[in-house]
């Protein structure tokens, strides 16, 4: 199986790159994992409806020409799912699909077009966290649900 998880913008701060990289060491037991990054395009002036959605789309077209396999679009207003229920997903998944590809859009969200695309929208919750912060947390899930699914204890 593989994860691919592809991100607007870079991480830019040390401790949250070893971070991620450690969640990404700890899948490879389990799976490979790619992270693709894409460029963040900075608004020009005001941030008027108009902005975001041109914005949203110049971003957009980058994530789309990286999805591969069953894509979840990580979306404030997707489903609210548990560890478990990621768990799950991922394991009923994996019976059609070797490839999951995780997408974090920008800090003015995702495309419509993408989030079309989208397999599935997910949300874990409706706190705003930093780009870089919610890759960090998308990787301690990731390894969270194979955790769960191989009954691997890991702490609650």
């Amino acid at each position: 199986m593989k994860i691919k998880i592809v991100a607007v913008g870079k991480v830019k701060e040390a401790y949250l790159r070893e971070a991620i990289a450690e969640y990404v060491k700890r899948l490879g037991r389990f799976c490979t994992v790619e992270i693709a990054e894409t460029d963040e395009c900075l608004s020009k002036g005001n941030q008027t409806s108009g902005e975001i959605e041109r914005v949203k789309n110049v971003e957009g077209c980058a994530i789309e020409s990286k999805l591969e396999g069953y894509v979840v679009a990580m979306d404030i207003d997707g489903e609210m799912v548990s560890s478990e229920r990621l768990a799950e997903i991922i394991a009923k998944q994996k019976q059609r699909y070797s490839t999951f590809t995780f997408v974090i859009g920008g800090s003015n969200g995702l495309s419509d077009s993408v989030k079309k695309r989208a397999d599935m929208r997910v949300s874990f919750g409706k706190i705003t966290l930093p780009h870089q912060l919610f890759r960090l947390v998308l990787c301690e899930q990731l390894y969270r649900a194979e955790c769960i699914e191989n009954n691997i204890p890991y702490h609650k």
